[in-house]
């Protein structure tokens, strides 16, 4: 069973070096799992998984070798039959029948009778109050009533009332191909880093105040230095409205962990594709927008320029001077976006579109094209890829 999970691992893409493998069995060889499924998850985790990302594509082969079953005896596991569950009939009782079960008296003695029904148990039961089945009294199985029970084979849940879920295991999407939460990008994000130490000297230098005391015959010297931050400088500027508005969700987590990742980050809006204008704020964009010129000799080059939209639009908005959905433009989009490039050249484009749709839109292909090919899209691997570029 083992080799068959490093197996399904290495097939699944993660890279689960065979040292890592040894090192798990090692440390079952020591019981360090305790013979518990919850402990062993962890402990494989811990062993196995390298990169945060292969968190949730690990958790999918742990569930489909392992079944998601919880160990109720120490020296194996117990198979339930699937035909034993299958549905055949729900039970539905009064209030005044659901007051007159009893439940089995808490949980060490529901987790003692079901292993003893599992030992026992050698075929499928419906309708009564004692076995693993379905559509009865019993603690055990689906589609009936227990007070307090285990919920086995069943599609969720109808009495609220199962102390614990044989066959359900939930686990959360960390994969680099997935949408992406605001925890996830900061990860994503710190691979763009500079670190420099700015401002007043709040931080205990240790090392120097180690020297320093020595050097002064061992009274303590305290030294200090300012905290260190990261010292990337980022203008960010997002499309909203129109098709942005499927994506805003996405764009909000990305702006929410940008603000909390780079100390120096200035943000601004356009739409569809950046003109002569920008503004910072939605709501008053009409009464106070900035010149675009403005922007681009406010914010020197050593800002790294990162656009977020999903591309989309008419392709005229994009070559041709009036273009614009919104207003008359003196000058076409990829005039300004030119502009930009030759100021700011690290600059990446992230999308929120699905990267195979990208070739059915044109404008999407003009925009990726103007990029020099530096769109990437906006899943943790495409946000680790835009960090790269502009780290060079």
């Amino acid at each position: 069973m083992f080799v068959n999970f490093f197996l399904e691992l290495r097939q699944a893409g993660l890279p689960v070096s065979l040292k890592e493998y040894l090192t798990l069995m090692e440390a079952m060889k020591q019981d360090l799992a305790e013979r518990q499924v919850d402990h062993f998850y962890y402990l494989s985790r811990s062993a196995l998984v390298k990169d945060e990302r292969h968190l949730d594509r690990f958790d999918r082969v742990f569930g489909h070798v392992f079944k998601g079953l919880e160990y109720i005896e120490d020296d194996g596991t117990v198979a339930i039959p699937e035909e034993w569950l299958k549905k055949l009939a729900e039970k539905f009782l009064t209030e005044d029948e659901k007051k007159m079960i009893q439940s089995l008296g808490g949980w060490d003695k529901l987790m003692e009778t079901l292993k003893k029904r599992l030992e026992e148990q050698k075929g499928r039961h419906q309708g009564g109050s004692k076995w693993i089945g379905t559509a009865g009294t019993s603690p055990f199985g689906a589609y009936g009533y227990n007070p307090e029970g285990v919920r086995i084979g069943q599609d969720g849940s109808r009495n609220r009332r199962a102390v614990k879920v044989w066959d359900k295991r939930e686990f959360k999407n960390l994969d680099g191909d997935v949408e992406i939460g605001t925890r996830n990008i900061k990860v994503a994000l710190r691979r763009l880093r500079r670190f420099a130490r700015e401002g007043a000297a709040t931080e205990l230098d240790l090392p120097d105040t180690i020297r320093s005391t020595a050097k002064n015959a061992g009274w303590l010297d305290l030294k200090m230095v300012p905290e260190r931050h990261n010292a990337v400088k980022v203008l960010l500027c997002l499309d909203v409205g129109g098709s942005m508005d499927d994506h805003v969700r996405v764009c909000e987590e990305l702006f929410s962990a940008a603000r909390a990742e780079f100390k120096h980050l200035e943000y601004f809006y356009f739409h569809n594709c950046p003109y002569e204008r920008l503004w910072q704020d939605n709501r008053r964009r009409h009464a106070k927008m900035l010149p675009t010129w403005q922007v681009l000799h406010t914010y020197p080059a050593d800002y790294k320029l990162i656009f977020v939209g999903d591309a989309t639009m008419s392709p005229y908005e994009i070559a041709v001077p009036g273009g614009s959905v919104e207003h008359w433009n003196e000058e076409a989009g990829q005039v300004w976006l030119h502009r930009m490039l030759a100021i700011y050249h690290r600059a990446i484009w992230l999308n929120p579109e699905p990267q195979e749709r990208w070739e059915y839109t044109q404008s999407v292909r003009m925009v990726r094209q103007i990029m020099g090919g530096r769109m990437y899209p906006l899943t943790l691997q495409g946000l680790d890829d835009g960090m790269r570029e502009l780290s060079r």
